[in-house]
Order: structure tokens, then C-alpha cells, then sequence
């Protein structure tokens, strides 16, 4: 009767992280670029990255995060806007998330307001086709 529809997980870990926040380092002020980062220490202002952010388990971000993929292990005290996101089961998100997929483990914090967007091209095609 229900199908349950496979999603593919995000494949943030096989790509090449250009930049690297390791344990203990923490940065304070705004983070921006267009490849792949991954944070492991603390930082304290806004990260916009165009080519994805893994926020790893022991990683604090304190500030709204904007990137087309994400994937949380640790802690975010801020609002995040992504197209895909996931929330692992040791990740925190406290603040409001906009996004387009959403996938969230059991056993993970999620604290704020959601907004997903519908899908536009699949209403445009319909539309289309009548």
C-alpha cells in the first residue's frame, strides 16, 4: 500500500574538503567561499559556502549557515538554509532551517521553525502537460 520512497544520502564525505577547521581551533567572523568545508572547531559568525559544509561532531558553529549541502554532527546555534540537509543523531540545531530535503536521525535536536519548499519544476510539468 505505501511504498517507501529511497533517498539518496548526501555524498558530502567523498568529495575533497578544501578547507579544514580542526578540533580546538576557533575563529571568530564571517566565512565565505565556494568549495567544500569542514568545520571540527568552534566558530563564531555566519558560514556561506556554495560547495557544501560538514559540521563534525565535535564542530560549533555559532551563527546561520547558507550552503547547498550540509551535513550536521555537531552543534548550530543559528538559522541554516541549504537545499539538502541532514541532521545526524549527534548533531543540534537550534535556530530555523529553510530547505528543500531534510533528513534527520533518530536521536538528533532540532529546535526552530521549518520551511520546505515544494518542488516548482514537477507543479511546472504537470501544468505542462495539461
Amino acid at each position: 500500500m505505501f511504498k517507501k520512497k529511497e533517498t539518496k544520502s548526501l555524498n558530502l564525505n567523498q568529495q575533497e574538503i578544501a578547507t579544514l577547521i580542526g578540533y580546538g581551533y576557533e575563529i571568530t567572523g564571517e566565512i565565505s567561499g565556494n568549495s567544500m568545508i569542514r568545520i571540527d572547531g568552534k566558530v563564531t559568525g555566519n558560514v556561506t559556502t556554495e560547495g557544501g559544509l560538514i559540521l563534525g561532531d565535535k564542530g560549533v558553529i555559532i551563527g546561520n549557515i547558507k550552503t547547498k549541502s550540509a551535513i550536521i554532527y555537531g552543534n548550530v546555534m543559528g538559522n541554516v538554509q541549504a537545499m539538502q540537509l541532514e541532521i545526524k543523531k549527534t548533531g543540534v540545531v537550534n535556530g530555523d532551517i529553510k530547505t528543500e530535503t531534510l533528513e534527520i536521525e533518530l536521536g538528533a535536536q532540532y529546535n526552530g521553525k521549518l520551511e520546505m519548499k515544494q518542488l516548482i519544476k514537477a507543479e511546472e510539468k504537470a501544468l505542462k502537460a495539461v
